[in-house]
């Protein structure tokens, strides 16, 4: 047997591999740093397999290697993936996923120019929020409406033109904290607001907030801990009882819902969530949600509410800096006309299908992909087919275990983190998860344009390991 030192000798070097026929390709159709990356990573990557003990170099896979480096690294680094994870509302995969009307939309505003901030009726110029407006105000039954980046920004520029310089009245159970670490006191410093905690982590009443109102409050906020669940022994202080403070000592009340439902999603199995009209109807004065979580649509911050409250945050330079561009507003306008059709909004909308697709109908999609897999399958590569749950994701509804199916793969072959590497570094890539010593692909997440990505990740599985 050869020494490592000879095993790693009979390598080739990076001159001899640029005169291969098929490097010598690669050259005339990509630039030569792009070539002489792909080369170096493949070298790199033979020297630790090498070094591992894995055998000797193999000449025959080399070539085909920088060229599968070469495709890498010439595809653009925010790119599709296949979300097989079972999160439906999945942050780090780019949360709600749009229609392809939206896109149609989308791509015919982006590509030419439009009518973004110019009115076609009288010839001047118009506001961009003009097309959401209405939209949002005839779906929520609020009477005014303005979109901006984010929830964050919105929570942000509300408190910013309600209370800057004053005291804002929270429950202490609902400082939360949402993704990438921010946390609700951290927004409301940084909106110019000092907060004021009333009650306990478990227990607030109607009187923790009469108590705190002095002539330095600016505002009564209430949050909706739409990311995690407090069980047992708890109490806080509801609408009604807020709407009633708020009025007594003419404060205006703002309301922090995150997710942003427009719609009851409990007859479909999943946990009752405040949705934004109740809000609206209890007389908050200022609403803020998400765009892209269980509404279904692109990322932005919606506010709702009160006429006049609008109209000071329009007012508010910062509006000018959270504003969003045309592509979400156009991705928005969609998104919002589908709530217009009650009978069809939840097939419409690909949040939602997901959110309440029948787990028998996941069923029969998670034994047609096996099928198919199975079929080509290789490399010690068993399919079955398992039940199980999935979860909303995007802190929405934490409670809610949604049943599902799932093909669970095993390899005799790989071990399940390699055999999980294998599909998440195909192209596209599959992202699913490990569960009980298998890879779990979830078929609430996964669309039945997902299958044929599915298919080939695991056909190429089996060729690399016959």
């Amino acid at each position: 047997m050869k020494s490592l030192r000879e095993r790693l000798k009979a390598l080739p070097s990076v001159e001899k591999l640029l005169q291969v026929p098929q490097i010598v390709q690669f050259l005339k159709e990509r630039p030569r740093w792009m070539v002489l990356d792909a080369i170096h990573q493949a070298l790199d990557d033979e020297r630790t397999r090498i070094r591992s003990g894995a055998g000797e170099y193999a000449p025959a896979a080399l070539v085909p290697r920088i060229g599968n480096l070469l495709r890498r690294i010439n595809r653009l680094h925010l790119h599709r993936v296949v979300n097989a994870t079972g999160v439906v509302i999945h942050t780090n995969l780019g949360r709600s996923v749009l229609t392809e009307s939206m896109m149609e939309n989308v791509t015919a505003v982006a590509s030419s120019y439009s009518n973004l901030e110019y009115n076609l009726t009288t010839g001047r110029r118009g506001s961009r929020y003009s097309h959401v407006e209405a939209l949002l105000c005839r779906i929520t039954g609020a009477g005014s409406a303005l979109v901006v980046n984010n929830n964050a920004g919105a929570v942000l520029l509300g408190l910013n033109t309600l209370a800057e310089g004053k005291e804002v009245i929270v429950s202490r159970g609902q400082l939360v904290e949402i993704g990438g670490s921010f946390r609700i006191p951290d927004v409301m410093k940084k909106s110019g607001c000092t907060l004021v905690e009333v009650g306990t982590t478990n227990k607030t009443h109607p009187a923790d907030y009469e108590k705190a109102v002095t002539e330095r409050t600016g505002c009564i906020l209430k949050v909706h801990m739409s990311n995690f669940t407090m069980q047992g022994f708890t109490e806080e202080v509801g609408h009604r009882d807020l709407f009633s403070i708020a009025r007594a000592h003419h404060l205006p009340l703002m309301e922090d819902l995150g997710s942003g439902s427009l719609l009851d999603l409990s007859p479909w199995g999943l946990p009752k969530d405040p949705t934004v009209q109740q809000s609206v109807k209890a007389g908050i004065d200022l609403i803020t949600f998400s765009g892209d979580k269980l509404l279904g649509g692109p990322q932005a911050g919606i506010l709702v509410g009160k006429e006049k409250i609008l109209d000071r945050v329009r007012k508010n330079p910062l509006t000018r800096a959270l504003r969003v561009d045309k592509m979400t507003l156009a991705a928005l306008e969609v998104t919002l006309r589908k709530y217009l059709d009650t009978d069809t909004v939840l097939q419409s909308i690909p949040t939602l299908r997901m959110l309440t697709e029948p787990p028998e109908a996941l069923k029969a999609r998670a034994e047609k992909l096996a099928g198919a897999i199975s079929s080509n399958a290789g490399g010690g590569l068993s399919v079955e087919v398992h039940s199980d749950h999935s979860q909303v994701g995007g802190g929405a509804l934490p409670e809610a275990a949604l049943p599902t199916f799932v093909v669970a793969l095993e390899s005799s072959v790989l071990t399940v983190n390699r055999l999980e590497e294998h599909f998440r570094k195909a192209d596209p890539p599959v992202i699913g998860r490990i569960c009980r010593g298998r890879l779990f692909l979830d078929m609430r997440t996964l669309r039945d344009k997902d299958f044929e990505a599915v298919i080939a990740a695991a056909d190429s599985l089996g060729r690399e390991n016959e």
